[in-house]
C-alpha cells in the first residue's frame, strides 16, 4: 500500500520554506503527493504542540493508509509525537528535529525575560515567513511543558538527519534521542541548523529510506 507524505515546516517558518519547496519539487518529479500544512493557521499568536499536532491529524488519509512524516525542526518534533500516538503514522523522517527545544530556549531567552512573558501573556518572535515579529502566546510554553520527550518510546523506523554545526539544537540532542531507540538511524551531515547545503545528501536519504519511486497510476 503506497504510504502519504506529510511534511511538517518549522517554527516561525512556512509552507514556502527553501526545504519545502525543495522537497516539493523533488516529490513531484516522482509524481508522488506531498503536503505541506501551514502550521501556523494564520494565527502565529496562538501556535502550542496540542494544535499543530490536532491540525495534522486532521490531514491523515482515511485509514488504514500508511502516513510517513517528513519534519524539520520543530516540526521534527511534532512528527516523533505524531509517530507514538497514531498508529497510522509508519514512518519518520526528522531534519534537525528540536528534541529539548523548550529548555534550550527558555535558557537562552534568561530568567527575566521569561519571567516578563509569562507575566505580560505574549513575547515578540521574529517570523521567518512573514520576516517580520509577531506576538506569542506564553500557552505555547505552558502547552509544550506537558509534552517530555523520554516518553517517545514507539519503535518507528525513523530517519534523523542533522548537522553537527547547529547552532540552534546541538546535534547532541539527536544523539541522545537515538542511542536509546535502537529503531532509530541518525545521519550526521557537515551542515547547520537550516541544512540548505546538504538539501541533494538528504534528498538521497529520504529517497533511499522511503524507497521511493515514481507513482504508477
Amino acid at each position: 500500500m503506497n504510504s502519504e507524505y506529510i511534511y511538517l515546516h518549522g517554527f516561525a517558518s512556512s509552507p514556502n520554506s527553501a526545504k519545502a519547496n525543495y522537497l516539493r519539487d523533488r516529490f513531484s518529479e516522482l509524481q508522488i503527493p506531498l503536503t505541506i500544512p501551514d502550521l501556523n493557521q494564520s494565527d502565529f499568536t496562538h501556535l502550542t504542540m496540542t494544535r499543530q499536532l490536532c491540525q495534522v491529524r486532521e490531514k491523515f488519509p482515511s485509514s488504514p493508509t500508511p502516513v510517513t512524516l517528513i519534519g524539520s525542526s520543530f516540526g521534527g518534533l511534532a512528527s516523533a509525537w505524531l509517530g507514538e500516538t497514531q498508529p497510522q503514522c509508519q514512518k519518520l523522517v526528522l531534519l534537525a528535529p528540536a528534541f529539548t527545544f523548550l529548555s534550550l530556549w527558555l535558557s537562552v531567552l534568561g530568567e527575566t525575560t521569561v519571567t516578563n512573558w509569562r507575566s505580560s501573556g505574549f513575547f515578540p518572535v521574529y517570523h521567518y515567513g512573514e520576516k517580520r515579529s509577531l506576538p506569542l502566546s506564553y500557552d505555547f510554553v505552558t502547552d509544550l511543558q506537558k509534552y517530555t520527550e523520554s516518553e517517545i518510546k514507539r519503535p518507528i523506523p525513523t530517519l534523523i538527519l542533522h548537522g553537527i554545526n547547529d547552532e540552534v539544537i546541538p546535534i547532541q540532542a539527536s544523539r541522545d534521542f537515538a542511542t536509546t531507540r535502537p529503531w532509530v538511524k541518525l545521519i550526521e551531515l557537515n551542515s547547520d541548523h537550516s541544512l540548505i547545503n546538504v538539501l541533494p545528501e538528504i534528498w538521497q536519504e529520504i529517497s533511499a529510506f522511503c524507497q521511493l519511486k515514481k507513482f504508477e497510476r
